[in-house]
């Protein structure tokens, strides 16, 4: 039996904003025409930025909000239902994730194109879930404090490491399974590093979750988030080259000459100060359930931008030829979009896959007659080329 707990909103629409950003970070990057983009620019430059902070937010988000509905339950290890249901979602975002990448025109001629082996957000998030659950069975019977450290571990360890992995080939594995771990084939995201950002979400869930019934909880938590996500945005790039001094290890230097990742984490952290902050004016209605939405939201916005299953996309016709003005027009009408979809498929669930379900059930009784009569023909034709047969020997 599940632990009911007052809803985080700010979480909801944390995961509204990021969903909402990606749309029009999609939208803008794939079909704004090169020549608009100016690093000299300083709204180009904003906006890049801003695009840059979307994906860790949304991985942080995801893992925090998986976690406190995880660890809000009483029952540990399997008896935990929520880990069937975390289990069951992983396969499901993994397989998601493999179908928006596949072409049916392909598949009719019996290929498999590379784009379909390639990893991207869905399948991240599904291996992420996969680990934080298995985190969380194998440390939750440990001490408390045992299970947030591991988290947090996991983080740290793949942030700082980064330098090292990000330079293996990984040619000893199928081409598959290399995708999870290296953007060298096409990847968009790879699970090193971004199951930190996951780890780190539900490390914070954790935390979270110990002083939710503490009255100066917000406070707290506003004012820890904002210095220590000031402090990783300022601080620690200095840092790291100081330690490299001092110890003479090169990998801080390394660490320190491509510091995207405890900045992005500053970043993060930042981000969920702020909209702690504003907690109490984010409850439309609407927006709360954009946040809830998200996977619907991602697979309508893969498959009008990009084409899953047939190839026509948006980004087929408009690849990187929009001006500035009909990019952001045209991304904000994307986001109201893929928005007004998912919500009314959210709103009309149980009569669209009703209606799939008829359509698919008379495609099969379809397919069964065509195939009836098929066979029919065939054995007409056998029929009257045997009498021939006969016919010309006699």
């Amino acid at each position: 039996m599940e632990v009911k707990t007052k809803r985080l909103h700010f979480i909801d629409a944390m995961r509204a904003w990021a969903i909402l950003m990606m749309l029009q970070g999609h939208f803008v990057d794939g079909l704004l025409d090169p020549i608009f983009r100016d690093s000299g620019n300083s709204v180009y430059n904003l906006w890049l930025y801003f695009r840059g902070i979307t994906a860790p937010v949304f991985f942080t988000v995801s893992g925090f909000i998986f976690t406190y509905l995880l660890i809000r339950v009483p029952q540990l290890g399997f008896d935990n239902p929520r880990i069937r249901k975390g289990i069951k979602r992983g396969i499901e975002l993994l397989i998601i994730g493999y179908l928006l990448r596949l072409n049916l025109f392909g598949l009719l001629q019996g290929k498999l194109y590379d784009a379909f082996f390639l990893v991207d957000v869905l399948h991240c998030i599904g291996i992420s879930i996969m680990v934080i659950i298995a985190v969380f069975l194998l440390t939750s019977r440990q001490k408390p404090w045992v299970m947030p450290a591991t988290l947090l571990g996991i983080t740290l360890t793949l942030f700082l490491f980064e330098p090292i992995y990000s330079e293996w080939a990984y040619t000893w594995l199928p081409e598959a399974f290399a995708n999870y771990f290296t953007r060298a084939n096409g990847s968009v995201f790879t699970i090193i590093p971004w199951v930190g950002y996951t780890a780190f979400g539900a490390f914070l869930s954790v935390l979270f979750k110990k002083h939710a019934a503490k009255s100066n909880l917000y406070p707290s938590a506003i004012g820890l988030s904002a210095i220590v996500g000031i402090s990783l945005l300022y601080l620690s790039s200095p840092l790291f080259s100081t330690i490299a001094e001092v110890s003479g290890i090169t990998l801080f230097s390394d660490i320190a000459s491509n510091n995207y990742l405890f900045i992005r984490l500053g970043d993060v952290l930042i981000v969920f100060a702020l909209f702690m902050v504003f907690r109490h004016y984010l409850t439309q209605p609407s927006l709360l359930r954009i946040g809830s939405n998200t996977l619907s939201i991602y697979v309508i916005h893969f498959v009008i931008l990009y084409g899953s299953f047939t190839g026509l996309g948006l980004y087929r016709f408009f690849d990187h030829s929009l001006t500035p003005s009909v990019a952001i027009t045209g991304a904000i009408l994307f986001m109201i979009v893929c928005s007004y979809a998912a919500l009314y498929y959210d709103t009309h669930e149980t009569l669209i896959k009703s209606t799939i379900a008829q359509i698919l059930q008379k495609g099969k009784i379809g397919l069964s007659r065509l195939y009836f009569e098929f066979s029919k023909l065939l054995i007409v034709l056998q029929d009257k080329l045997l009498r021939a047969f006969n016919t010309s020997k006699g």
